[in-house]
């Protein structure tokens, strides 16, 4: 696990200034790589041996099928043309990481548990919201979907760590995604610029990364 940790790491370097470079062969393949050494994490994670129950085990077959899918809305946004797939594909991750927590604590306690910290992603949400609403002409109705579901997914992140019932790793990565997610949304609906992958780009891998961990059992 440390090793694939590492290869992800490196691989975001070298994606970084790829993007930096504009250099789409090198972009393509780092990114590739990336993207399948935090998948490779997740299943080495769950392949260490543990006291895990039942409950456990179906959180982390949820969360890897939710780690495959990032890698497929990864490579959908190395596509000028496949925003839309890849959101799709990140959306249904995020509903795969929250159906995951669904077997640790059930949706209907997740407010309960989360506290007061499950305001802070709606409140969030609700501002890009607010502030893209003019730009996302046709893709308002997906991106409203996406928000809602991504929201949802770190509240019940949140509710999870708290009721201590999946690492702290667990959140801390869904939030990490969460805030990656504002640099993509600035990139394609404000102005795309180097600065939004710079901090974007790492901020998403280390939550991914985050969430494969959690997986130990």
């Amino acid at each position: 696990m440390i090793s694939t940790t590492i290869i992800c790491a490196l691989a975001c370097l070298v994606l970084v200034d790829a993007e930096r470079r504009q250099r789409e062969t090198q972009r393509t393949v780092a990114k590739i790589v990336a993207s399948c050494a935090f998948v490779a994490t997740a299943i080495l994670a769950v392949c260490q041996r543990g006291d895990a129950d039942r409950a456990f085990e179906l959180f982390q077959g949820c969360v890897v099928i939710g780690l495959v899918l990032g890698v497929v809305g990864d490579i959908a946004l190395l596509y000028k043309r496949g925003f839309l797939v890849g959101l799709v594909a990140f959306l249904l991750g995020h509903l795969a990481y929250a159906v995951a927590v669904g077997y640790l604590v059930p949706p209907r306690l997740w407010l309960d548990h989360a506290g007061w910290l499950a305001a802070v992603p709606l409140v969030i949400g609700l501002g890009i919201l607010a502030a893209l609403w003019r730009t996302l002409d046709t893709l308002a109705v997906p991106v409203i979907a996406y928000v809602a579901v991504i929201v949802t997914m770190v509240i019940a992140a949140t509710a999870a760590t708290r009721a201590q019932l999946a690492p702290t790793t667990f959140a801390v990565g869904a939030a990490l995604f969460f805030a990656s997610d504002i640099a993509v949304a600035r990139d394609k609906f404000v102005a795309s610029t180097f600065a939004n992958k710079l901090w974007g780009l790492p901020a998403y891998y280390a939550a991914q990364l985050l969430i494969a961990w959690s997986l130990v059992p």
